[in-house]
């Protein structure tokens, strides 16, 4: 399953549309919150319960990353996506069987558990094939990739709603718009298959490829082990947890915030307020990680969480009053949100290299897996506490988006500690070929 190696000529801009294939598929798991009110009706579920298959998938995101990295360094891009297309799509069409007979458990083996493992070495695919390609630019290489992930639910979000309407709410029309979906995005995830090609050997990397290997290598083993890789574990997984505890719930929130005003929200206006995240969440992962290149990543992620933690405060207190304000507010934390996410590989080339950086990526991913349980549980559980106590509408969400800025704020100080990786951790000879992590530093 080794992809083919590039022929002379070979235009490196075929890459990134190889991995948008895989990225734009995988990236429906934003539009989940579209399926949990029908699924909530005709399952009699409770919001945290509609929440447990896109938190396990996410949990199975980070986790199949951490153990798939190094499988995805040594096999390749096209292995890992053919991986992905099969678990993915298997995935749905489990969650469709479960749908269709009621076994509410079949839908989260399917969507979270299986497909989960399918979103992980999805995502983390064409990671370091992407930064060999564009070392010249490696923000905007994987932010041009990383964008699909975060834009699949501006096309996820509207087609589920369609089909939803088209199908009808209930179980036997959930059930078949999943396997709509598990059918067509194999289908699609498969373009990207065919597509993928790795730099020839010598260097057919395009400008910028001689300062591929500049500055420190570190192998995934030797960067686990330093302080820097656990700060970067701390800023990712509270960045994540404060934009996936909006976006989780983007629907119902939206509609509680304005259920008691004159112009409250309708159902499809919501779904085209997570198109909208969508479209802000793809933005932002181009456009912030783009910008990284010029500002440098810190400075980058002082911007995701200093006002990312100012955007809840301005929700918290004045959201409810003003649409605008909170639609606003909402679409620059999921800029922050997926910026963060596009911005990570290349502040990851910076302190640790290019040798392994995706098997260093999937590590650091299960800060996903655990800010994929504490986003919606957080949002979820104290709306629901908040019910039972007789609150609605904006009230539900207060006590929560008061946890979100804490939790901005401890990432904020996490990435002031991040500094450059101490030599010892380096690798006497870096060696771009190599099929494991089990290199040793530099001695010293």
């Amino acid at each position: 399953m080794r992809p083919p190696v590039a022929p002379p000529g070979w235009s490196r801009w075929l890459v990134p549309p190889a991995a948008l294939s895989v990225h734009l598929s995988i990236g429906q798991a934003y539009a989940w919150s579209v399926f949990k009110p029908p699924l909530e009706s005709a399952l009699d579920l409770s919001g945290t319960q509609s929440a447990l298959p896109f938190q396990l998938g996410i949990v199975m995101l980070g986790l199949s990353a951490a153990f798939g990295g190094t499988f995805v360094e040594r096999n390749g891009p096209r292995w890992a996506m053919s991986v992905a297309l099969v678990c993915f799509s298997s995935g749905f069409l489990l969650a469709a069987l479960g749908a269709a007979t009621r076994q509410y458990w079949l839908v989260v083996l399917g969507y979270g558990f299986v497909g989960g493992i399918g979103l992980g070495i999805g995502y983390i695919s064409p990671v370091s094939t992407l930064i060999k390609w564009f070392p010249d630019r490696p923000g905007m290489a994987t932010g041009i990739a990383i964008m699909g992930f975060g834009g699949g639910a501006l096309i996820a979000s509207p087609w589920s709603a369609r089909m939803l309407e088209s199908f009808g709410p209930d179980s036997s029309g959930i059930a078949l718009a999943f396997l709509v979906h598990g059918l067509t995005y194999a289908v699609f995830m498969a373009l990207g298959v065919l597509l993928v090609r790795v730099p020839r050997p010598e260097s057919s990397r395009g400008p910028g490829a001689a300062g591929a290997h500049a500055g420190p290598q570190v192998s995934a083993r030797q960067a686990v082990r330093t302080p820097q890789f656990w700060c970067l574990w701390v800023v990712l997984c509270m960045n994540v947890t404060a934009g996936i505890g909006i976006l989780e719930k983007a629907a119902p929130m939206i509609t509680d915030f304005f259920a008691d005003s004159s112009t409250p929200v309708s159902a499809s206006a919501a779904a085209g307020f997570v198109a909208l995240l969508s479209a802000a969440n793809m933005a932002g992962r181009i456009g912030w990680s783009s910008a990284s290149d010029l500002l440098g990543r810190k400075n980058v992620y002082r911007v995701y969480l200093g006002a990312g933690a100012l955007m809840y405060l301005l929700i918290a207190r004045f959201g409810d009053d003003s649409k605008p304000l909170f639609v606003c507010c909402a679409l620059v934390i999921l800029s922050f949100y997926g910026g963060g996410f596009a911005t990570v590989p290349a502040y990851l080339k910076d302190l640790f290299g290019t040798y392994q950086v995706g098997a260093i990526h999937g590590r650091l991913l299960t800060a996903w897996s655990l800010a994929g349980v504490l986003g919606p549980l957080i949002v979820n559980w104290v709306a629901d506490r908040q019910e039972e106590a007789g609150k609605e509408g904006a009230a539900l969400y207060g006590a929560s988006f008061s946890i979100m800025i804490g939790l901005l704020v401890v990432g904020f100080v996490a990435n002031e500690l991040v500094r450059p990786v101490h030599p010892r951790h380096h690798l006497a000879a870096p060696k771009e070929a190599a099929d494991d992590d089990t290199a040793e530093p530099a001695a010293r």
